[in-house]
């Protein structure tokens, strides 16, 4: 099969923290499809890696650069920043077999107040999460964020919050910053749960958070209550495909963000999995039965070591 893979940061030039993470997720998908056997075209501004062949492009034709390899390709998938990624997901939906979420549940995943309330609804245990212009309790601490974004961007713990017009305040949860990645579809396939490394000091106000890593798997008596909880979400949400579910492990698991997307923990599971991840990710694509998969050891890595 021709694979079209399109991470945003490569596609338009993008620097620093994005273009480390977003070249270690295409170089591990382009590498995964390559050993299988699956030709493999990448769009990019200059950023080359090992597996496939580069398209170029820029911010300004991304979408008709999309748009004209997905005619050509049998399926594709796209990573982008979460207010951009519907769009690009819709040009892959139209023209070639989407590999990834719908843009109706990548739209929902997105909007992180509209994705709260879902899951709240749903069920599960959610930080309470309070928009611009609702009154917050003056007790407590508080987190900011951008109603619509990714990778901590612009994310902060405050003890007394201004909410901006574009952000949201969520209830700051004590606990462990855990994910849950799966591949969503027909059925659902739990790959691993990862801990997070952030660096974040709740004790300071205005003090910002930032991703520096990940350990996976992360082993923990309470994997299948994570399991459950991961799976109950992405069902509420109408996931597919590779899915990243944030956690915060206190009392319960509190779910704090959906990625509609293969995120970064993508780069150590592959290492330590004994199936390729573009098989599973092809075969739930193709509405196939997803094979078993086994763990073996474990990786960690800090966004550092991503170069």
């Amino acid at each position: 099969m021709k694979i079209l893979l399109s991470e945003y940061a490569v596609s338009t030039g993008m620097s620093g923290t994005y273009l480390l993470e977003g070249k270690a997720m295409l170089s591990t998908l382009a590498s995964s499809f390559s050993r299988l056997g699956h030709e493999v075209i990448y769009t990019t501004s200059d950023t080359t890696i090992e597996h496939g062949k580069p398209v170029r492009s820029s911010e300004e034709d991304i979408e008709a650069t999309i748009r004209k390899c997905a005619k050509e390709c049998d399926a594709g998938l796209v990573i982008a920043p979460e207010e951009i990624l519907p769009g690009l997901t819709a040009i892959i939906e139209d023209n070639t077999l989407n590999l990834g979420c719908s843009p109706d549940a990548v739209s929902i995943c997105s909007d992180k107040l509209e994705c709260t309330r879902m899951l709240e609804n749903a069920g599960l245990a959610v930080p309470r999460t309070y928009a611009p212009g609702q009154r917050l309790p003056l007790e407590g601490c508080w987190v900011t964020k951008p109603r619509y974004g990714c990778a901590s961007e612009d994310t902060f713990v405050c003890h007394r919050p201004d909410i901006k017009s574009s952000h949201i305040a969520t209830e700051y949860i004590k606990g462990e910053h855990l994910s849950v990645s799966l591949i969503c579809g027909k059925e659902q396939l739990p790959l691993t749960v990862n801990a997070q490394r952030m660096e974040i000091d709740p004790t300071k106000d205005a003090s910002k958070i930032e991703y520096c890593g990940c350990t996976t798997p992360y082993r923990t008596d309470r994997e299948q209550e994570l399991y459950d909880v991961a799976k109950k979400a992405t069902r509420a949400l109408g996931c597919n495909g590779y899915i990243g579910v944030d956690i915060i492990l206190g009392d319960r698991p509190y779910i704090v963000d959906v990625n509609p997307r293969p995120t970064t923990s993508l780069v150590g599971i592959t290492k330590i999995m004994d199936k390729e991840i573009a098989e599973l990710i092809l075969k739930n694509g193709m509405g196939e039965t997803l094979p078993e998969i086994k763990i073996t050891g474990e990786y960690s890595f800090t966004k550092e070591e991503l170069r």
